[in-house]
């Protein structure tokens, strides 16, 4: 959840430091703070709100120059959002100084133990413990005293700590919390995500769990818990800085909707040679595809492409509730787990389960090195590049694709599929990208119907068979970026419950692309006209007959009902940008949200 950055070099680490914020600021922003040591002293500023509040205050009460800092944005789990809550996080006696990522979830007990011994709390945060108990064990060694504390630590961290009595030093830890360490001309650098340095270097070491490392003006160390050296790789980091800017657009999540169709004909480039290099297991009994969220979804459409193609059973389950029940998987079950960030607590504890049982797994993941693609026996990247914000986009539809992908070839493999239908599904596949162009050139008919409509207060999706998913996918984008409560539902479930809601004042977005259960989506709408509720159709681009049924019409390329959700996905992300829009909310930063969620 939270982002974490520090620097040390010979720059002045201040704007450094909050350029990097904001570029994790999609990590959260319900307060943000930084810390600078000069003249042996530490120097810190901390407000409630986000990174550009906390850039008016230091424009009004500058912070001394500096070689070392650390910074925080947050995103709250214990305490209130305000001043006092805010990292960074300082010792009694004001000499150490704490940024971190994750929940201590032993704090209140460290937290009694601590006051006990005479120490002296001002926030509710999880994390001042860790500043009293790095404290208590210093001993005139800064990583001495953070590997001794955080021995005592339960939950996940990423932190970074400095200490005003080594001035020229940042320890930073991690345990099932995303963190990276630097370095490039301009100094060395901690980090929750890559874009936070991508301006400054391209070398990084992805930190594994349980390590500390040390930054100075000499280089980087890593140690385990045992205070012993270990080795480490740099790994070369490709993407560039532009592609974590806005690049001319208004909000990042305009910006990636419309870099669908470049991600999608790199991965079918690229990626699809790793997924035909991939060696199928012929005996898989089963399959189980765990993720959240919008993952959850792709995962939800994984289950239609798989058992179409291969003809095996799929179950799909929210990685959070996989985690805490005795799950059926074993030797001859399939685990794929989806993520954007790799770094989702859930599905790792879905995926750490499953392997406890034998299962193998095999992860979609878009961050390299993140701690999913470490834990997983096969990675299938999506290659979508930095999705920062908050509502995904681009990744659902590179996730799709993946699926598709990985269906056609394991049914190749199984010999479930003729090698006619399967060049042939392989040729829809590669002209997806172009027939995604055709609907972004398109948009203006999209922004029509969204700002016609973002006054409703509620909304219905509706879909069946494969746009089932796409149904609850609409429904999600729309509430987490302009807040209107809205709803997926399968449309054959319509008269089970939630016709009782139908009425002039709720909008029903309905998925009736060209399909053999067309004429049963027009039922659907039929009932929901003759209540009067306020219809807008996604249909077939040729679809004449569902102008007579319904007045606004979104129409996409014609294809294979198959295929459809990687060109469904785009107008019903462009209608929840827009309504967002025009409701004038926060899209790339909405109430609450954080992109990758680190913690349970």
């Amino acid at each position: 959840m939270c982002g974490i950055v520090g620097y040390i070099g010979p720059k002045e680490a201040v704007p450094i430091l909050l350029s990097g914020l904001k570029r994790l600021e999609y990590r959260g922003y319900d307060s943000a703070g930084i810390a600078v040591i000069s003249c042996g002293k530490i120097h810190s500023r901390k407000i409630p709100g986000k990174i550009n509040d906390l850039i008016g205050v230091i424009a009004k009460e500058p912070l001394p120059k500096a070689g070392l800092g650390i910074a925080h944005t947050r995103w709250a789990t214990h305490g209130a959002p305000n001043k006092v809550n805010a990292h960074p996080h300082s010792s009694c006696d004001r000499k150490i100084s704490v940024v971190h990522n994750g929940i201590i979830e032993n704090y209140l007990k460290l937290k009694e133990s601590l006051i006990s011994e005479g120490h002296r709390f001002v926030s509710q945060t999880d994390t001042e413990v860790l500043a009293h108990l790095i404290e208590k064990f210093y001993k005139g060694d800064l990583k001495d005293a953070v590997i001794e504390a955080i021995k005592k630590v339960e939950g996940s961290f990423a932190l970074g700590v400095v200490s005003a009595d080594e001035p020229d030093k940042i320890v930073c830890a991690r345990q099932d919390s995303p963190l990276i360490v630097a370095e490039g001309r301009a100094g060395r650098f901690i980090a929750s995500d890559v874009p936070a340095i991508l301006e400054h270097c391209r070398r990084v070491v992805y930190l594994k769990d349980r390590e500390v490392a040390v930054l100075d003006n000499n280089g980087i160390r890593v140690f385990d818990l045992n205070k012993r050296e270990v080795r480490f790789k740099f790994d070369r980091v490709l993407m560039g800085a532009q592609s974590a800017q806005k690049g001319g657009f208004p909000h990042f999540m305009l910006k990636e909707i419309h870099e669908q169709p470049a991600v999608l004909k790199r991965l079918l480039s690229s990626g699809a040679r790793e997924i035909r290099r991939f060696s199928y297991p012929r005996k898989i009994k089963n399959i189980v595809i765990v993720a959240c969220g919008t993952a959850y979804h792709a995962g939800l459409v994984g289950k239609y492409i798989i058992e179409s193609l291969a003809r095996i059973p799929v179950a799909v389950d929210l990685s959070s509730e996989f985690r805490y029940r005795d799950p059926i998987v074993d030797k001859g079950t399939l685990v794929l787990a989806i993520s954007q960030s790799g770094e989702t607590a859930d599905t790792l504890a879905a995926v750490r389960e499953a392997k406890k049982k034998g299962a193998c797994v095999v992860s979609i993941c878009n961050v390299v090195g993140s701690s999913l693609t470490r834990e997983s026996d096969h990675v299938f990247y999506t290659l979508a590049g930095p999705e920062i914000g908050v509502a995904s986009t681009k990744a659902y539809t590179a996730q799709l694709a993946v699926l598709y992908m990985f269906g056609l070839e394991l049914a190749r493999s199984l010999k479930t599929i003729s090698q006619n239908s399967f060049k042939a599904s392989w040729k829809v596949l590669n002209s997806i990208p172009a027939l995604q162009a055709e609907i972004l050139k398109a948009h203006r008919s999209v922004e029509k119907v969204g700002r016609k409509h973002h006054k409703f207060g509620s909304f219905l999706f509706l879909g069946r068979n494969i746009n089932f998913p796409s149904a609850l996918e609409g429904a999600l984008k729309l509430k987490e970026i302009s807040y209107i409560p809205a709803e997926g539902y399968a449309a054959g479930e319509m008269k089970h419950g939630p016709i009782a809601l139908i009425d002039e004042y709720r909008a029903v977005v309905c998925i009736a692309v060209s399909s053999r259960i067309y004429d049963k989506m027009i039922s659907n709408i039929q009932e929901i006209k003759a209540r009067s509720g306020k219809l807008i159709a996604i249909a077939s681009a040729g679809d004449k007959a569902i102008r007579t049924h319904v007045s606004e019409t979104i129409f996409i390329p014609k294809i294979d009902e198959f295929f459809s959700p990687l060109l469904v996905a785009l107008p019903l992300q462009m209608l929840a940008y827009t309504i967002a829009v025009s409701r004038k909310c926060p899209v790339d930063q909405p109430r609450n949200l954080a992109k990758s969620v680190t913690v349970e």
